[in-house]
């Protein structure tokens, strides 16, 4: 299978230790990181969703439409929008787009932060309703004769689309979470299933569990994987980076704890507002909170410096070295049946284009390599 690579896309420059810059939606700024990520041999970008943030259906478009190559790769969280409507919105991008659109499906890590926009379900609920939302979808995409729908979350009578998406009837959909609810519905609706950077072992682990459930399903998916890279010419400079990028993370914090203790509100380091409960509720995060207790490093490159300092809650695990080393990194994940890589930096415009320029070419390069070599030897 060929190696793909995710980027990421924001609606403003901004990461946990930049900006943010400019206004909430900055259009030069999509434009800008859209194309910089196409350059640079990204096949896809991801946007985000949050409670609080611009519409990510939205931002994807503008990143598509400036673009003429590049992927979308758009976070959807089920429930908000009726299914059937969110079938026709996703083949509308796809359609205007060329077919250059995937879905990915987010029940939500945080309660408090779900209650924001009116979700008071639990995280069980959630999945059973991601679940009856994803076959709607997948039933609207597939075109033909008007359906009906019983579910436990949804009630449909006479549903008919008028537009498809451009490829095999469907849009590509990933889903995540470690959690036993999680696995049971990408194992049987989901196209990709997307983790967070863990060690090799944990890793395998987790694939080898989605993969056995989807087996079940007579189903094979694709795997992603998501790392924050630090690259420097040196390994030395490399991890004396992570170690900047950590103190800047921490000093930022504190100025964040004093802002909101002051009366004034401002977005933590990810871009998220401050919610009432910082402590996340997803399994995903559990399992980087107890991989960071163990330790900073592990695999000789992985490291967990801002998944301790942030408490996992998001994509913040790293893979820290020169570019060939962090290349020989990612091919050992591809060797376990991990095809894709979202790569996203923490200074996003300079670490887009250095990824583009010496991380993505040598791992291509090694794959093709390795994957050469198997065939000659079958």
């Amino acid at each position: 299978m060929s190696v793909e690579f995710i980027g990421y896309v924001s609606a403003r420059e901004q990461t946990e230790i930049v900006g943010p810059h400019g206004p909430e939606v900055d259009p030069a700024y999509i434009k800008s990181a859209a194309l910089l990520h196409e350059r640079g041999g990204f096949d896809r970008v991801l946007v985000a969703f949050h409670s609080h943030s611009p519409d990510s259906l939205l931002v994807a478009q503008h990143a598509a439409l400036a673009t003429s190559r590049l992927g979308v790769l758009v976070a959807h969280r089920p429930g908000f929008a009726a299914p059937t409507l969110a079938a026709r919105q996703f083949a509308t991008l796809d359609a205007l787009t060329g077919g250059r659109v995937a879905m990915h499906v987010i029940t939500g890590g945080n309660d408090v932060e779900l209650q924001a926009d009116g979700d008071h379900l639990t995280k069980a609920e959630r999945y059973a309703r991601a679940a009856d939302y994803i076959r709607i979808v997948r039933r609207e995409w597939q075109g033909g004769p008007a359906f009906d729908h019983d579910g436990a979350f949804y009630r449909i009578r006479g549903a008919q689309a008028a537009i498809l998406p451009r490829h095999e009837g469907s849009v590509p959909v990933y889903f995540g979470g470690a959690s036993d609810e999680a696995i049971a519905v990408t194992a049987e609706l989901a196209d990709g299933y997307a983790l967070w950077g863990e060690p090799l072992d944990q890793a395998a682990e987790l694939v080898n569990r989605v993969r056995n459930a989807a087996s079940r399903h007579s189903r094979t998916l694709r795997f992603s994987i998501s790392f924050r890279p630090i690259l420097a010419q040196t390994e030395e400079e490399a991890w004396e980076r992570a170690a900047t990028i950590e103190a800047t993370l921490i000093a930022r914090q504190q100025r964040e704890q004093q802002s909101q203790q002051s009366g004034n509100i401002a977005l933590d380091s990810a871009g998220a507002r401050p919610t009432a409960s910082t402590l996340p509720t997803n399994e995903g995060s559990r399992r980087l909170q107890a991989i960071a207790a163990r330790g900073a490093r592990h695999d000789e490159r992985l490291w967990t410096g801002v998944a301790q300092a942030t408490g996992g809650r998001w994509n913040s695990t790293s893979l820290v070295g020169t570019p060939e080393q962090v290349a020989q990194s990612l091919l050992q994940y591809y060797r376990l049946g991990i095809h894709t890589f979202l790569i996203r930096g923490f200074d996003p415009v300079p670490d887009t284009v250095l990824f583009g320029r010496e991380l993505i070419p040598r791992v291509r390069e090694l794959i093709a390599r390795e994957n050469a070599t198997a065939h000659h030897a079958a």
